[in-house]
């Protein structure tokens, strides 16, 4: 399996600029959509692919459980999204967008509540106290 490799610092510096403006139209309510207006997205990150046409936009919902709204929202307005970021960014192409939900904070909750379990707790404990007797 070939191994993936890192963004370069123009995907990243152009995924950045990318984030700014797009958060930038939902903060400001640019799109005229009341549901989405309703819902509040929050811009996480965009990955940009090496050749900048195209980025990955990933979002969450300010609403609790409000992902699939959120994802039929943005859908609905995707094209009009693409032409209020226009002005915001300075390439020869404008990137092809696609969203998605950030599932990593549901991830880094999911691992915190496995570590507060009593049973995961002594478990640790007991490692951190024989890597203490090796020391």
């Amino acid at each position: 399996m070939a191994k993936k490799s890192e963004p370069s610092q123009r995907q990243l510096r152009v995924g950045e600029v990318l984030r700014h403006a797009l958060s930038s139209i939902f903060a400001r309510g640019e799109t005229n959509d009341p549901e989405l207006e309703e819902i509040g997205v929050t811009v996480l990150e965009v990955s940009m692919s090496p050749d900048l046409k195209q980025g990955l936009v990933y979002v969450r919902p300010l609403q609790f459980n409000k992902e699939k709204e959120l994802l039929a929202a943005i859908k609905r307005n995707r094209k009009y999204i693409r032409i209020l970021m226009a002005p915001h960014i300075s390439l020869k192409f404008m990137p092809d967008i696609r969203f998605k939900i950030d599932t990593a904070p549901d991830h880094a909750q999911r691992i915190d509540h496995l570590l507060t379990q009593p049973k995961v707790k002594r478990d640790l404990a007991a490692g951190r106290d024989e890597t203490q007797e090796e020391s």
